[in-house]
């Protein structure tokens, strides 16, 4: 007899469910994805908007430590969502036991993890991105004037999808290991587990 996965919105489901009951760790998990996309985004914008100053042997120096700093933060992200997955696994160990016992397959867990970073990413990737273009935009108009608020609304779909694109894609990538962990995990150790 061959198990079945339930569908993606059982994941779904189990997912914002996983999301809703623990919403500190959670949020300082999205916390972590906004503001490193937000500096992302931040970066992206004011890169396009300061195009004329490119060319300056200051500018470029500037730009390089930028884009390390973003670098660094992204890392630092990444860090802090697979630390934050791998704590909803610990926590979650006699859950999952109890869903393999019932006939949860080794994909439905990935599925269920996977789908839940991916809400944490996607939601924490908008409000990054959003606050990224919108101080760019606004330290800009400071010093160029009201102009740089329609050039940032040019740049803003291209930064708005690279931003979602980078952001769910670094915390799907972070949960992959914490997932990997959950899928193997042996249903009657995980009921034995007292945490």
């Amino acid at each position: 007899m061959t198990q079945r996965d339930p569908s993606i919105r059982v994941a779904f489901s189990q997912a914002a469910k996983g999301v809703l009951h623990r919403p500190a760790r959670q949020l300082a998990a999205a916390l972590g994805v906004v503001l490193a996309i937000a500096l992302f985004a931040y970066v992206r914008t004011s890169q396009m908007l300061a195009s004329a100053h490119a060319a300056e042997p200051d500018a470029i120096e500037a730009a390089n430590r930028i884009r390390w700093l973003t670098a660094l933060s992204l890392l630092i992200c990444f860090t802090g969502i697979m630390n934050a997955m791998l704590m909803s696994v610990t926590e979650r160990f006699r859950e999952i036991g109890t869903m393999k016992c019932l006939g949860a397959t080794n994909g439905f867990v990935l599925k269920l993890f996977f789908v839940e970073a991916a809400m944490i990413g996607i939601s924490a990737s908008l409000a990054g991105g959003l606050l990224g273009v919108l101080a760019a935009a606004l330290m800009h108009a400071a010093s160029d004037g009201i102009g740089a608020f329609g050039a940032a609304a040019l740049a803003a779909p291209s930064v708005f999808g690279a931003s979602c694109l980078l952001g769910t894609g670094l915390t799907v990538i972070a949960a992959l290991a914490p997932a990997l962990q959950a899928a193997k995990m042996p249903p009657v150790a995980a009921l034995r587990v007292e945490i």
